[in-house]
């Protein structure tokens, strides 16, 4: 039985485990964003947040722990460069894992884990709030309102086309 056995030991070795964790980890930090299983991201989610957490305050100190785990000194320079820049107001949750379907050859569970502040597509565009919209009589107003924008735009092009047409002549 399992009970209270909280490490996923993902098939391999204590020694194998640490190198693909730091690897997973390292190709995360340079790429921000990698496809894996699920099992696997779930690991790498648990090994990388402290490592986050910790490039919040450059010491030297730091720079060494990090190092320790990563073994690579590119990674560790951009993880303290540029992610501990961005995340630095967020409390935690420095990664998001999105579920991609199911891999061919074994079936396993895919899966895409990315860091939250380097995705565009789920980032917040800074002042700009989404149209409410009601369940009735929203479309006639809104349809008014963009319709004249387009035909001061007409009326603005024509002018410019009758004027350039003598000069030609």
């Amino acid at each position: 039985m399992r009970h209270a056995k909280r490490i996923n030991h993902l098939g391999r070795t204590d020694a194998h485990r640490k190198a693909l964790l730091s690897n997973m980890a390292t190709s995360l930090i340079m790429h921000k964003r990698i496809s894996t299983t699920l099992a696997k991201a779930k690991e790498l989610r648990k090994f990388v947040e402290p490592l986050v957490t910790r490039s919040k305050h450059d010491t030297t100190h730091s720079r060494r722990v990090v190092f320790s785990e990563l073994q690579n000194k590119y990674a560790v320079t951009e993880l303290f460069r540029e992610i501990s820049q961005k995340v630095s107001t967020r409390p935690g949750g420095y990664t998001r894992i999105l579920k991609t379907g199911f891999r061919k050859g074994d079936n396993a569970e895919m899966c895409i884990i990315e860091f939250v502040d380097y995705n565009e597509t789920y980032t917040t565009d800074g002042g700009k709030k989404k149209s409410t919209r009601t369940r009735r009589g929203s479309g006639k107003k809104t349809a008014k309102v963009e319709e004249a924008p387009v035909a001061e735009a007409v009326e603005e092009t024509a002018p410019v086309a009758e004027a350039e047409a003598p000069a030609a002549e």
